[in-house]
């Protein structure tokens, strides 16, 4: 196929969905595609729609229309987390290769049901965590696998990202444990702005190159500021089944940004990554210092282009359905854990914006989180009043959320 034209067909045109429409107009180094369908049940939220119908694409508003009429080589699927095990499913049984955001789904049956299906089809499944695309995680990930810095022990992230009102009504699923037709969701900084985070430490120290490490363990503490289902503030200690440590922690409840930062602890190194476009500092015992380029220095659409390569030249895809899975059973085990969100006391909480732009924040959280990354310690082990202990949950043979019966 290294020769022929690439059709692209694409689910869902606002939000994600216009970062890759931007890629594939507005990137003249990229050639050899064509876009030959598109689904959205609102498509005027799309700032390119005038020039999808100037190149007259067809743009459907109903999905089982869309599913029957499609020819594409590729699908990209931008749509909501409780939709895209049926959407994967679908494209893959009119014989599409998928690229599905991330997360693969909210639930580990569903993604082991998008497996059975690209099985079944002998297809192509992509999962759109941006970071397993860059040069720098994947060199970093080369090295480990390689033995350079010993066996790993610990691996942290932090990432503070305050969201206000605005973020929890642009839809009617944020923040939410089900949809209106009750599928799950499972929004939560753990499975959407910061799920990025925890997928990526599953993945540097996945056995091999397209693996994630599978997690054998989850303790988990989740916290509310605001009026929402599920929960904006997590630690979570996730025991891996090769027994290292990841420790976890995200907020949407700060006035702080911290963008995303982790580190790692091995037998005989450490790695750092101080966020945005710092390098990825590997510190060896022996004194030696390796550097590997920040994973905000790659386009976020590498993974665009790596599924059009893929079909073309046969490339690998670095992140697929069982490197996501590792994620998804990690969101399943934090929910398990900590099946209600503790709330944090109302005297700790503040209220500060415009109208429709209210943040609901902690003061004083961003500091705490902060201490527990350094620390390695969840909220309730570093002592907070408002913290609270709960009980680890084990992962092995975990196949359906939510677990029945009484195990833990």
């Amino acid at each position: 196929m290294a020769d022929a034209e690439t059709t692209i067909a694409l689910v869902g045109l606002g939000g994600y969905g216009q970062v890759y429409l931007e890629s594939l107009l507005d990137n003249p180094q990229r050639d050899g595609w064509r876009i030959v369908a598109a689904f959205d049940p609102e498509p005027e939220r799309c700032s390119y729609l005038a020039r999808l119908n100037a190149l007259q694409v067809p743009i459907l508003d109903s999905s089982d229309e869309f599913y029957a009429a499609i020819e594409a080589d590729l699908v990209v699927v931008s749509s909501p987390i409780q939709m895209h095990c049926e959407q994967t499913c679908a494209a893959l049984e009119r014989g599409a290769a998928v690229l599905c955001e991330k997360p693969a789904a909210a639930v580990v049956q569903d993604v082991d049901r998008m497996i059975a299906a690209r099985n079944a089809c002998g297809g192509i499944v992509a999962i759109g965590f941006q970071w397993s695309f860059s040069r720098g995680i994947r060199d970093l990930k080369r090295d480990i696998l390689s033995g350079l810095f010993g066996a790993p022990r610990r691996f942290r992230s932090l990432t503070l990202w305050p969201r206000d009102e605005s973020y929890y009504r642009r839809n009617n699923w944020a923040g939410r444990l089900r949809d209106d037709a009750g599928r799950w969701v499972l929004d939560s900084p753990a499975n959407n702005a910061m799920a990025h985070d925890l997928h990526n430490m599953l993945f540097v120290l996945g056995d091999e190159p397209a693996g994630s490490a599978v997690p054998a363990s989850v303790t988990a503490e989740t916290y509310c500021a605001n009026q929402i289902e599920t929960f904006d503030t997590v630690a979570a200690r996730v025991i891996t089944k090769g027994g290292v440590e990841i420790l976890f922690i995200a907020s949407h409840a700060t006035s702080e940004v911290a963008n995303p930062v982790f580190s790692g602890e091995f037998e005989n190194a450490t790695v750092e990554y101080a966020g945005d476009d710092s390098p990825i500092i590997a510190r060896c015992a022996d004194g030696s210092v390796r550097e590997y380029p920040s994973p905000q220095a790659d386009p976020q659409t590498a993974k665009l282009w790596c599924c059009v390569d893929a079909l073309r030249e046969g490339a690998e895809i670095p992140c697929g359905l069982e490197a996501a899975r590792s994620h998804t059973l990690c969101v399943n085990g934090i929910h398990e854990s900590s099946p209600r969100a503790g709330r944090f006391p109302d005297p700790m909480i503040e209220r500060s914006g415009a109208a429709g732009r209210v943040l609901t924040h902690v003061p004083g959280l961003a500091e705490a989180l902060r201490r527990c990354y350094a620390q390695a310690e969840l909220p309730s082990e570093s002592g907070h009043p408002w913290a609270e202990a709960n009980e680890s949950v084990s992962l092995d043979d975990y196949r359906e959320f939510p677990r029945s019966g009484p195990e833990r």
